[in-house]
């Protein structure tokens, strides 16, 4: 009887640890196969999210298009717009961008060998038909020829060239910010400016003043939300081409911390790009902050069809995955990056802020204007009235046009003596050699 009992329970036993052993085996099967399915997933919306980055319009075109009427102004009286067209040439000079790899064999070897013209509009319009012109898609008639509408993605601010091929033409360097382009300039093409004079209340040649103040490599975003057009000390009120590039692990996005790297893609996406979808901010309804943005509604944007919403996660996920490019050999000594670098982590107080790998706060990095030593006015124009502490990385591939949200300082080194004296460092000359080394490696 005992060898009966010891038999059934070793049996129900040995039944209990197989079921158990089943479980844990198909859970982990199963979990397995949900981590292999995401782990698919993930390149599959990098890869979408970069085709949104790169040539999604969110239905701009209506706004750049349909209102302003900039492709007129593309192509010219001669090809059915208006005034004299704007040729490869003129385009180049504003500083747009050519996707060298849009650009077929035969006609790529034209171009080298002098045989397109360049100074022909028309040759402006068949780019845009061939998708290379960087962050501009162009709309044609039934037969292709003829230009109806056109629209803008983020890679128009937010990507440039190598200029493998030519000047202004070559592989695509998506995240990195043109620093050449005016947009400003282009804008000021647009034979229709009513929509924005009236959002803003005033004449064309008031906004063509102010967009021509911008010049090469500056945008300001919050123009359209509190209609500053400069500082108290006269200069423009446009801020910096940022990078979109580096964003990983960074909290607050843009140099004033208005929200996320999302939250910033939709704002742009609705209210800059001037794209077709829902937007909420009720910060915005601030009409003593925001006068222009609370009077025509814009922290609650809601259009029946949404074309920008669904794309935002894809968006996201892409540019999370554009990593800082690395400085360029020769444009640094290394060792005296390499002592610049124990500046930095030590009495440089540099790591304080700026902490390494995402070489910003992790969490709340926002300061005030008094803790950097510098004016208000911008901190001011977003909801938080602080600046971010801006990530590092990729430092040397984004020089031109200075440092700091507007440039004031023109270069790494005016910025180590500012805050050598804003917060009392006592570095001697070769250390802030050395630190200037340092992020000059970043």
């Amino acid at each position: 009887m005992r060898t009966f009992l010891r038999r059934s329970i070793a049996v129900l036993v040995l039944s209990a640890v197989a079921a158990l052993a089943a479980i844990v085996v198909n859970g982990s099967l199963s979990a397995f196969a949900r981590d292999a399915k995401t782990r698919r997933a993930a390149p599959s919306l990098v890869t979408q999210g970069r085709s949104v980055f790169r040539y999604d319009t969110f239905g701009d075109q209506a706004f750049w298009g349909g209102a302003l009427q900039l492709h007129k102004a593309v192509e010219g009286a001669k090809l059915g717009g208006v005034g004299t067209g704007v040729s490869p040439k003129t385009a180049l000079a504003a500083g747009l961008k050519v996707d060298a790899a849009k650009i077929p064999p035969k006609v790529a070897g034209a171009i080298k060998a002098g045989k397109v013209n360049l100074d022909d509009p028309a040759t402006t319009v068949t780019l845009l038909k061939l998708n290379a012109v960087v962050g501009v898609k162009g709309y044609f008639d039934s037969s292709g020829r003829h230009l109806t509408s056109m629209g803008i993605t983020c890679a128009f601010c937010h990507s440039t060239v190598d200029s493998s091929f030519a000047p202004g033409i070559g592989k695509r360097l998506d995240g990195w910010p043109n620093r050449d382009l005016n947009v400003g300039a282009i804008v000021s093409l647009a034979p229709n400016l009513k929509p924005v004079t009236s959002l803003l209340g005033v004449d064309d040649a008031t906004v063509k003043k102010v967009l021509a103040s911008w010049g090469p490599g500056k945008f300001d975003a919050e123009l359209f939300m509190d209609g500053k057009a400069f500082r108290p000390d006269g200069k423009p009120a446009a801020t910096l081409i940022p990078p979109a590039y580096g964003l990983a692990g960074v909290n607050l996005h843009t140099y004033t911390g208005w929200g996320s790297v999302p939250y910033w893609n939709a704002f742009v996406a609705n209210l800059e790009m001037h794209g077709i979808g829902n937007f909420f901010d009720p910060r915005l309804d601030d009409a003593k902050r925001f006068p222009v943005a609370a009077k025509a509604g814009f922290g609650h944007v809601h259009h029946p069809v949404d074309l920008i919403t669904p794309k935002l996660p894809a968006l996201h996920a892409y540019q999370l995955s554009l990593r800082a490019p690395a400085a360029p050999r020769g444009s640094f000594d290394p060792a005296a990056a390499a002592r610049g670098k124990v500046v930095f982590d030590g009495a440089g107080k540099c790591a304080s802020c700026h902490m390494a790998p995402v070489f910003t706060e992790p969490g709340w990095n926002l300061h005030t204007p008094g803790q950097i030593c510098i004016d208000s006015f911008q901190a001011e124009r977003s909801p938080t009235g602080m600046y971010r502490t801006t990530p590092l990385r990729g430092l040397a591939q984004r020089s031109k046009g200075g440092y700091y949200h507007d440039g004031r300082f023109a270069t790494l080194g005016a910025v180590v003596d500012h805050y050598q004296s804003c917060m009392s460092l006592g570095l001697s000359t070769r250390q802030t050699s050395d630190l200037v080394q340092y992020l000059k490696s970043l």
